[in-house]
């Protein structure tokens, strides 16, 4: 096998977080190498609107759990970072492009939702800015200037959040190759195929056209492709949580008139996905997203029925003469999700130079200065942030809330999901499905294991008939679930 050089620390992935991880080493005086992809084709970072929303992204259960709440902590403290980490990569990078895009977050409540899950999470962000004393100030969104909702979906009440911005994802990561080369770092393009090892150390990774790149120390961030990298270790393997896809659609637009909001404009958090939201561009175009699905194998295509799903959405919620856009881009990305909806962060228990930082849903491009840092802290000997060390690779599973809690926050996002896709059901017809769902749903996870329970977005893809070989997603998640029993 041919040897392309020997470095301290190999990150495997060029998405966001191994982008990150791999600069913060580099600039440290490390000696690391970056794998991946040039194309970066099921990056999420790539598709993502790249919001910094901490509090915009609060719901009802991520304050339920302490879990729930630790992601929260990180993000409040991920967000107060930005300003320092666009200095540091335009240092490094030589390129002094301002990477926001938009002023502040305006939070939407509208009345395409549910009041269980719209109404819900809208007071869930509103009680956690006084929490914290965030400033914020409600606002009547139809004097907004740039809203034009058909008025079946019109908003109803908006939060404006001045501390919330945007960031041009693309710019970003070009300022992260950037920096990585000009502080020495080494950019390896290619697909990682698995680990060199000699017993329960890793000595490089084995790259598809069989050349190895050595590693003192490998860090695994490659999304949801993470796990297949520890195939050398089986038995360590069935303990780390398996990931799922979340796939998602966006598009970029140019508007039909050229204007755009000031600010991102969004829904909170509903029916599995992470609400309808638009941010306005830099070079003056709209990003339009996104769309969340649950997918075991990533997709580097959109359907065309979510794609239309999106679009109608956007043109009934946020501005009817979305029509008018051109449509510049379609964009799909993968959210690399854990089988307990909880990131990967930290050393891999049982290899003594293996560590994981991926699975980080929908939190990774905006805490990824903060997991950088962490990081190479922890790599230097330093305790981990105390809200990220029940997050190590080979744990039990964490739960999201109660076993009810979860089915019935199930329950309630399916029937969310219809409101959304405009169905039309006579007022009866919920009160009617909504107990059949719950049985549904109780069955599978009493079927699954006597304790541990899946996050909603995972138990709604679980087939009510539980047949293991037929579901290779279910035979995961019981493989993992008997490691820990």
């Amino acid at each position: 096998m041919a040897s392309i050089g020997h470095y301290d620390v190999v990150v495997v992935g060029n998405g966001v977080i191994g982008s990150s991880i791999a600069f913060e080493l580099s600039r440290r005086g490390v000696s690391v190498a970056r794998i991946g992809e040039p194309n970066r084709k099921y990056a999420a970072s790539m598709a993502s609107g790249a919001m910094l929303g901490c509090f915009g992204e609060v719901t009802t259960s991520l304050l339920a759990t302490d879990h729930g709440r630790a992601k929260l902590s990180i993000d409040y403290e991920a967000r107060g970072m930005w300003s320092d980490w666009g200095a540091a990569l335009a240092d490094a990078s030589g390129d002094e492009t301002g990477l926001i895009t938009s002023q502040g977050t305006v939070v939407l409540l509208n009345s395409t939702g549910s009041k269980a899950i719209d109404t819900g999470n809208f007071q869930a962000i509103e009680s956690t800015l006084k929490a914290y004393d965030e400033p914020y100030e409600r606002v009547d969104p139809q004097t907004d200037p740039w809203l034009e909702p058909n008025d079946l979906h019109r908003s109803l009440l908006g939060l404006y959040i001045p501390n919330e911005h945007s960031v041009d994802s693309s710019l970003l990561m070009a300022k992260l190759d950037a920096a990585l080369v000009n502080r020495s770092g080494t950019i390896v393009d290619g697909r990682a195929r698995g680990l060199v090892t000699e017993g329960y150390r890793t000595t490089g990774v084995l790259l598809e056209d069989g050349s190895v790149v050595g590693a003192d120390t490998v860090i695994i961030a490659a999304g949801s492709t993470s796990n297949d990298l520890l195939d050398a270790f089986e038995d360590i393997k069935q303990r780390v949580p398996f990931m799922v896809n979340g796939y998602g659609v966006s598009a970029l637009v140019e508007t039909g008139d050229g204007r755009l909001p000031e600010s991102v404009m969004r829904t909170p958090n509903r029916a599995f996905a992470c609400g309808l939201h638009c941010v306005p561009r830099s070079d003056g175009t709209l990003y339009l997203g996104a769309t969340n699905i649950i997918s075991r194998e990533p997709r580097q295509y959109a359907l065309l029925s979510d794609f239309k799903f999106l679009i109608e959405c956007a043109m009934d919620q946020l501005h009817t003469n979305l029509d008018d856009a051109s449509l510049l881009k379609v964009q799909v990305g993968n959210r690399p999700i854990p089988v307990d909806g909880f990131p990967l962060f930290g050393k891999v228990d049982g290899v003594a130079n293996l560590w994981m930082a991926t699975g980080t849903y929908r939190d990774g491009l905006h805490q990824s200065p903060l997991l950088a840092q962490q990081m190479a802290d922890m790599l230097g000997g330093k305790e981990a942030h105390s809200s990220l060390r029940d997050f190590v690779p080979v744990r039990p599973p964490l739960s999201s809330g109660t076993r009810e809690e979860i089915v019935e926050t199930t329950v309630t996002h399916t029937l969310g999901t219809g409101w959304e896709m405009k169905w039309n059901v006579s007022r009866e017809w919920p009160a009617i499905l909504a107990p059949n769902l719950r049985d549904t749903y109780r069955r599978i996870v009493d079927g699954l294991h006597p304790t541990f329970t899946p996050p909603p977005e995972l138990l709604v893809e679980l087939d009510d008939v539980l047949e293991e070989d037929a579901d290779p997603l279910l035979a995961t998640l019981l493989a993992y679930y008997k490691a820990w029993s």
